[in-house]
């Protein structure tokens, strides 16, 4: 198993677009266990979200590469203080294959890195497997945040929704 990750660069966005969409929304989501498709209505992301995202100063997405395909990725961004953790996503066909703890620990790495002590994510409170998962990993859940979605390329929710924003110190 021959694997790299590796910044993406604003050529990836269309492969980026379809794989992040493919493990949070629609029918093929619920191959994995991260899917939002019983949450929201809509995608997740669109190729020009993407772009903005790769645009934005201090912020990068990592690429999990293996065999030269793109199974999984993961926004960090420089949050002052902290890292900012977002985005984290995984081919849901091979969801609980270890690809997803490769990834949280290249985001970690990269805390390092820029010599930031804590990572910090929101996880809607309602996902509850996907809560355990960080929470084994040593992030605690530290305080609520509402669901706003700042608009619809986000996805449109189909119940009430709240975020629970959780952090881990990176020693």
């Amino acid at each position: 198993m021959n694997f790299e990750i590796k910044p993406a660069t604003l050529s990836d966005a269309g492969a980026l677009n379809e794989l992040v969409n493919s493990a949070y929304r629609g029918e093929g989501s619920k191959a994995g266990w991260t899917t939002e498709a019983d949450l929201l209505d809509g995608t997740r992301t669109e190729i020009s979200l993407i772009e903005e995202t790769l645009n934005k100063p201090g912020t990068i997405i990592l690429r999990y590469i293996e065999d030269d395909e793109l199974l999984g990725c993961v926004e960090l961004r420089n949050d002052g203080d902290k890292l900012y953790l977002g985005m984290l996503t995984v081919r849901p066909s091979l969801q609980g294959k270890g690809i997803g703890n490769k990834l949280l620990t290249a985001g970690e790495t990269e805390a390092r890195r820029q010599g930031l002590k804590k990572i910090h994510m929101t996880v809607i409170s309602r996902r509850k497997e996907l809560l355990a998962w960080y929470i084994r990993r040593g992030y605690d859940v530290t305080g609520t945040k509402p669901f706003i979605l700042p608009d619809k390329r986000f996805g449109v929710p189909k119940m009430d929704l709240e975020f629970l924003i959780l952090e881990k110190l990176i020693l």
